[in-house]
């Protein structure tokens, strides 16, 4: 498809990317690792592919012994940072309903799995969303409608990458 361009297909969740990503870079030794994948919008003002350049796990509540989003006893970082204004949650629960907490956020499935994995192999990251959908109540529905929109997308956008 695009020289010198390994895809990789991790599939759903952190655990399926964390796995995945670390194939990858024990295989390839990639100098950078650029994640496609769709998102649930919490703002209603984007639309399309949006790049994510801050990521928390927004499944991680561990309460009372550490804030929303942090990890106990794990001396790792508790954000990611790569290169946009966006700031994505990762968690392995689909949102259809409004979360408080989230909403400063956008929603992901995979994302923190695939930075943290990047930091720890000390490998920059970028990361395109789709947006499918408002994380609501027709968020199941809305994803299956525009889930196979974003390929052509994504396509334009690693071309772009590699130019």
């Amino acid at each position: 498809m695009l020289t010198g361009v390994e895809i990789v297909y991790s599939g759903v969740g952190k655990i399926n990317a964390s796995l995945m990503n670390i194939k990858a870079i024990q295989q390839d030794s990639p100098k950078q690792i650029v994640n496609f994948g769709v998102a649930g919008k919490i703002k209603s003002s984007l639309n399309g592919l949006v790049e994510i350049g801050k990521v928390i796990q927004r499944d991680m509540n561990a309460e009372p012994l550490v804030s929303r989003g942090n990890t106990p006893f794990c001396d790792c970082p508790q954000a990611y940072l790569s290169t946009s204004q966006f700031l994505g949650g990762t968690g392995d629960s689909f949102v259809t309903a409004q979360d408080p907490w989230l909403l400063s956020r956008d929603v992901d499935m995979g994302l923190f799995a695939i930075a943290a994995t990047a930091y720890a192999y000390q490998i920059s990251w970028r990361s395109f969303k789709y947006i499918t959908d408002e994380a609501n109540e027709s968020s199941g529905t809305d994803w299956g409608e525009k889930v196979n929109d974003a390929q052509e997308l994504f396509l334009e956008q690693l071309q772009q990458i590699i130019a």
